[in-house]
């Protein structure tokens, strides 16, 4: 140190926050170099997984429109070269645009070709769904029919979990309909969703709309607006006309008369034994034993047993399961949450959906 020559190395010393030529002198006369303070550790794990997410999040926003789901291809094929019955996966919520378990069309393509092969002998519906929306529950029920009346097979239906609403729907026509004794179903009955009225919210914000339509009730069901007594009737007769639908589809298929499925048609549950009390299932039962009784009663020995089940649909947006995350997040500010349900009104459609899943 005594060889230390501080005007060729041109040393900088730092204390108190001063940069200087000059070394700074402690308490004990000892020049000390300047230290920088460290970044805590969470810190650095925050920044890090904040930008491991943004950049997930913009990937799958940018490729999500350009790339394919994958398993979506929904061509189905028989040909199994044996005398068989087809069991039907009916499961997640019946929506004609699909989900992550549910594929319509899929299903319809499925029953399509059992129709067209001779080789099947008979359906079973393997149901465990709180239902959904109207238009693809009436489909898929007007497939099944169709499947019944151009082949004279028999129809059975299992019920799982849960079949409610929607699920119930599609099964009403079946031959026989068995229930696991822990299912739920039921819940015979129409809705569209909840409406939001945040006029005063906005008032209160200090915010003004103006809609413009051509149509007195071209608007009818805004946020903004509010809902007048003859939109309220509107609306209150689109779901009386499912409604009606539904009632009559049960009265067919299970033999009642209207006053007699109106008396159950009000929206409630009813466990596997209630059901069987009242006339809305026939046995309760495994679907081993679904399979046993089909082939009893239609004298079709030991015959296969064959699955069609559409495969789960995955694309990348829910392979990282970034929608539902992300918002998770954080919490929304008060822009966020008025933009947010402002994108909910206008997006109802009338469903035989159980709110209540299991």
């Amino acid at each position: 140190m005594d060889n230390f020559d501080k005007d060729q190395k041109q040393v900088q010393y730092y204390s108190n926050g001063q940069f200087s030529s000059e070394p700074d002198q402690g308490a004990s006369g000892t020049a000390y170099a300047p230290r920088r303070k460290k970044i805590p550790t969470w810190i650095k794990a925050l920044i890090i997984i904040a930008a491991v997410v943004i950049g997930v999040m913009f990937v799958a926003t940018a490729c999500s429109n350009i790339i394919p789901d994958f398993g979506s291809d929904n061509t189905v094929s028989t040909g199994f070269g044996h005398d068989y019955i087809g069991t039907v996966h009916v499961e997640g919520t019946i929506d004609e645009s699909g989900g992550d378990t549910y594929n319509h069309q899929y299903l319809l393509n499925a029953i399509d070709a059992m129709i067209a092969d001779g080789e099947n002998k008979g359906m079973i519906l393997y149901v465990n769904t709180p239902g959904g929306s109207v238009f693809a529950s009436d489909e898929l029920y007007l497939k099944i029919r169709e499947y019944q009346e151009v082949t004279g097979r028999p129809v059975y239906t299992s019920m799982q979990s849960q079949a409610t609403s929607g699920g119930y729907y599609i099964s009403a026509s079946s031959d026989k309909i068995f229930a696991n004794r822990n299912c739920w179903t039921g819940s015979l009955g129409v809705t569209m969703g909840s409406f939001y009225d945040i006029s005063g919210l906005l008032d209160k914000l200090g915010i003004k709309t103006t809609t413009i339509t051509a149509g007195e009730h071209k608007a009818m069901g805004s946020s903004t607006d509010g809902m007048s007594d003859d939109e309220r009737a509107i609306f209150q007769s689109l779901v009386d006309e499912a409604y009606e639908q539904f009632v009559g589809i049960i009265s067919e298929g299970r033999g009642m008369t209207t006053e007699e499925v109106k008396a159950l048609a009000d929206g409630r549950i009813y466990s596997a034994k209630q059901a069987l009390d009242n006339g809305l299932i026939d046995s309760i039962g495994t679907y081993e034993e679904t399979i046993e009784a089909i082939k009893a009663d239609y004298d079709l020995g030991d015959i296969a047993v064959e699955e069609f089940q559409p495969e789960p649909a995955t694309n990348l947006s829910s392979f990282f399961g970034i929608v539902s995350s992300a918002k998770d997040l954080y919490s929304l500010a008060d822009k966020d949450a008025i933009e947010e349900l402002l994108e909910l009104n206008g997006t109802f459609k009338l469903s035989y959906i159980c709110e209540v899943r299991k």
